[in-house]
């Protein structure tokens, strides 16, 4: 089973990827034409991508459990013999916009008791501080057509220590830190494999595509390589007209004439290859060079391993995996089936690599009966690969400002790679889900009235952005609104579907709710939707106002569903539960509270504020189109006054302390302060809107609305009487749930190096709580709150993120934003001491330059060389194979800029691509 491969010491694969070749044309702007007939219709550039999720095993849809156990239902061990219900999963895969195919690698290094096709990790329960993925993967590149892209892999050459990382993370609590697979020793002497795909589409259904293998080694070692292509189960549920199976069959490579090659030596005239055949996909073909051996199998669960039931069967889906490992006669002698591989085995020594080339291509629609064409693996690949790679170096050359740094320009590349591997193909029809299918056991009765059971009208079959492709591969609605802004610097057209997807009818609910996440849709998240949608339009050219005004349409009835469900006193304060900040308080937000009242929120209050400008914002750029729209101008000018004005008269604003708390409204009438320092007493700031002169005569009856108010309600003056003149010359207005008084106040400690500010960013926490945690006592319990810089101590929300302590990129980037807003209005007139207490005074627009510069500082190497994400690691921070490969963690060490939690949440951590482009602007 020897393979022919090309031999290559990887310089040149190097230069081709870092240089655009001079003896090559490189047409102008091919990527932007490409997503202009994208977004037209023309061509379906985005059909195929990496929509296929890193992990499908452990999540809410796949759970069929009493009590909701999705981690112990479907675990790890499951995943290679049982046949999922809703979304595949794989290594380095892509798929169709609806899965129909799945393509990803399977490797075997001869030493772990199985093949590797999907990233190992440990659950909630297994982890000392939540979910944890235990492989080292990395987003290179992607255009955002996905007409070039790279991923790469880590892979030890000794066994994989799954049991290893299971028992010892086992042992540690919340106060240790976690049992990585670095820390196992796997990678000493660089006894690994680097693995590495890249992807070239010849067109939107013809991908090529080049495996090297590079071994890092200082002795030969032997890898298997298992390209595969199955199709996703859809005939096994007894669901009436599903039932047609597809079809896989394996042709080996064929030793007739040999062809001649540019490179290389001669080989078969006919490659190996899968060929499927699909009733709605039609015929696809899976070719690759060398002499590869087809194995097949079907996508169908091993009951008999599973659960000692007969099956459908008789090779399901482990068959190749036992096949390789064991030499178990498990895969179809009639090399037939739904699932199949090419089989390389690759020997290769010390410090070389190898390289199999591969190409996917859809040869006919259904019904597909004829014979499948010869796919091109010579020369016309290598054209295709040289193109596609040369117009990505062109199209980011046009993104990235020449005023960054190369380490910046890196950063922000595999950013956007990340952003657009975090695609994902999502299916989950809730209704189905809760009844159950026909060819199934029923689901339990509690079901009906447990997680999601509210739920039932939500049908999702559509390709979304994901926080993390492992650690969160279903969507986060407050996540995706933070995606979309850093997406629509590269690709306006989809951000922008991604905006209105969640606001499509089958996910937003009758009641106006936008679903929050898969484990709890009825969870509320911020109400982030209509910002993201006013920087994806400013972002896109700010012409797209048919895009606004079907935003705004939905927008409406969330707006509504805040009003009438999350200010219970009907006193414009309001609750909302954790709002993802998950820990950050005392108790669970979400959660009873330990005494009879209700918990006003500084942040659910700040929300619903800058809520109220950003659909106010929204109104009058569509009335300057349509003066239908002047009346929810003024509507929204009102709710923002209303709900700005509530935050000091309800208690909110504590005029001792100069801070936002939220307060406890006992059933007695009384309030209880809860005086923790945190972010969500910063939040207010980011509800801050400019009215201009021209704005006010542009819409006259907004101006008499404002002039009214002023006179006929004075006690609503000090949210929106802030004037001066602005660069025209001319007066302008600044609407502010902190005031310009409020706003120095609250700055200083914002800004001081004791309490908010980091080397690297904002905390969530002061850092005066290191010291001085906040306690109370309440229905006799004791509820405290303390500095924590990295991982959580708390148990809350299950303790696997941390709001006490750490860096978050989103705070940090809407407040980064709010100081842009506050010197927009200012502009240098406004300094203010930074950082506090330094006798440096700073314009706003500066301070929010510095921060931005902090925050980029956590991705690029320092002077001495090493980047703070990656803390004291040695490996990440001096090999010259590991330092240039970027992660995007969810979130950082306060004090040290180490990146924890998720380590490839690029979802909104991508955010910092946005601060690059408009810092080096």
């Amino acid at each position: 089973m020897a393979a022919v491969v090309k031999d290559t010491n990887g310089t040149e694969d190097r230069q081709m990827f870092t240089d655009v070749s001079a003896s090559r044309e490189t047409p102008p702007d091919a990527e932007r034409l490409r997503l202009a007939q994208a977004d037209s219709g023309e061509q379906a550039w985005r059909a195929w991508g990496p929509y296929l999720s890193e992990r499908a095993w452990g999540t809410v849809r796949e759970d069929y459990s009493e009590h909701g156990t999705a981690w112990d239902y479907f675990p790890h061990d499951h995943a290679r013999s049982r046949a999922y219900r809703w979304n595949e999963d794989g290594m380095a895969g892509v798929c169709d916009d609806r899965q129909t195919f799945c393509f990803g690698l399977a490797l075997w290094n001869g030493e772990d008791p199985i093949l590797k096709e999907r990233m190992f990790g440990l659950g909630g329960d297994g982890g000392n501080h939540g979910e944890d993925a235990k492989d080292y993967w990395w987003y290179e590149d992607s255009t955002p057509t996905h007409s070039w892209m790279r991923w790469r892999y880590h892979y030890p050459q000794a066994a994989f220590p799954y049991d290893e990382l299971v028992s010892v993370n086992a042992t540690r609590g919340r106060d240790d830190t976690e049992y990585e697979l670095v820390d196992t020793g796997i990678f000493d002497d660089d006894r690994y494999w680097a693995v590495t795909v890249d992807y070239a589409k010849a067109s939107p259904t013809d991908l090529c595509m080049t495996v090297t293998v590079a071994n890092q080694g200082d002795r030969a070692a032997t890898l298997h390589v298992l390209p595969s292509l199955w199709f996703r189960n859809t005939w096994a549920w007894g669901l009436p007209g599903s039932d047609r199976v597809p079809r896989l069959v394996g042709e080996p490579a064929f030793r007739g004439r040999k062809r001649a090659s540019s490179r290389g030596p001669a080989g078969p005239a006919t490659p190996a290859r899968l060929v499927g055949q699909h009733h709605v996909l039609g015929q696809l073909v899976l070719a690759g060079d060398g002499e590869p051996v087809p194995l097949l199998c079907d996508n169908d669960s091993n009951t008999e391993r599973l659960w000692g039931l007969p099956g459908r069967s008789k090779y399901p889906k482990d068959g190749i995996n036992d096949h390789v490992v064991n030499g178990a006669a498990t895969v179809n002698p009639a090399r037939e089936g739904t699932k199949g591989a090419l089989h390389y085995v690759l020997q290769v020594p010390a410090g070389e690599r190898r390289q199999i080339r591969l190409r996917l291509t859809r040869t006919a629609p259904p019904p597909a009966t004829g014979a499948a064409p010869a796919l091109d693996l010579g020369d016309g690949f290598d054209a295709t690969v040289w193109a596609r790679r040369a117009e990505a170096n062109h199209y980011f050359a046009g993104v990235v400002p020449a005023t960054a740094t190369p380490d910046e320009a890196l950063v922000a590349r595999q950013a956007i790679a990340g952003l657009m591997w975090g695609k994902q193909f999502y299916h989950f029809d809730v209704t189905r889900w809760l009844s159950g299918d026909p060819g199934a056991a029923p689901p339990p009765a509690g079901r009906r009235h447990g997680r999601n059971s509210a739920w039932w009208h939500m049908t999702s079959f559509d390709v979304i952005s994901m926080p993390d492709p492992w650690e969160y591969p279903w969507y986060a609605a407050w996540d995706l609104a933070f995606h979309c802004v850093s997406i629509a610097r590269v690709d306006p057209g989809f951000a922008k579907e991604q905006i209105l997807l969640l606001l499509r009818e089958w996910y937003l609910h009758p009641n106006g709710q936008i679903p929050a996440y898969e484990w709890a849709f009825g969870d509320v998240n911020p109400p982030v939707h209509a910002w993201a949608a006013l920087k994806v339009f400013e972002i896109d050219g700010s012409t797209d106002h048919a895009f606004l005004a079907r935003v705004m349409h939905k927008l409406l009835l969330n707006f509504t569903w805040w009003v009438n469900r999350k200010d219970t006193g009907g006193n414009n304060v309001f609750e909302g539960g954790f709002l993802g900040l998950d820990n950050v308080g005392p108790f669970d937000r979400s959660a009873a509270l330990p005494v009879a009242g209700v918990l006003e929120q500084s942040d659910g209050t700040g929300w619903m504020a800058m809520y109220a400008l950003n659909l106010l914002d929204i109104a009058i750029v569509l009335a300057e189109q349509d003066r239908t729209w002047v009346d929810t101008a003024c509507k929204f000018f009102e709710h923002f006054v209303y709900i700005a004005a509530a935050a000091y008269s309800q208690g909110l604003w504590d005029a001792e302390d100069e801070f936002f708390y939220d307060v406890l409204r006992l059933a007695d009438g009384s309030q209880v302060p809860l005086r923790v320092r945190s972010v969500v007493g910063l939040l207010p700031l980011a509800a801050t809107t400019r009215l201009t002169a021209g704005t006010l005569d542009r819409l006259p009856e907004l101006g008499a609305r404002i002039r009214w108010f002023l006179t006929n309600r004075p006690e609503y003056a000090h949210v929106m009487d802030a004037r001066r003149i602005g660069p025209d010359g001319r007066q302008q207005r600044l609407l502010s749930m902190v005031g310009p008084d409020q706003v120095v106040r609250l700055l200083a400690r914002m800004l001081d190096p004791d309490e908010f500010l980091s080397e690297y960013g904002l905390r969530t926490l002061s850092r005066a709580h290191l010291d001085k945690p906040f306690s109370v006592t309440l229905g006799g319990l004791e509820f405290s709150v303390g500095y924590e810089p990295a991982e959580s101590t708390s148990g809350l929300f299950g303790g696997n993120s941390n709001w006490r302590g750490p860096i978050w990129m989103p705070t940090n980037f809407l407040l980064v934003s709010a100081l842009r807003d506050y010197a927009a209005f200012f502009g240098d007139d406004l300094r203010v001491e930074y950082p506090t207490r330094s006798g440096t005074q700073r314009s706003l627009d500066e301070i929010a330059d510095d921060l931005s510069a902090r925050l980029i500082s956590l991705f690029t190497r320092d002077g001495w060389g090493r980047r703070p994400i990656y803390g004291a690691c040695q490996l990440f921070q001096t090999h010259p194979d590991w330092r240039d490969l970027i992660a995007f963690p969810e979130y950082f060490h306060g004090d040290n800029g180490a990146g924890l939690g998720a380590w490839h949440q690029t979802g909104w951590t991508a955010l910092v691509l946005d601060l690059i482009l408009t810092l080096r602007r």
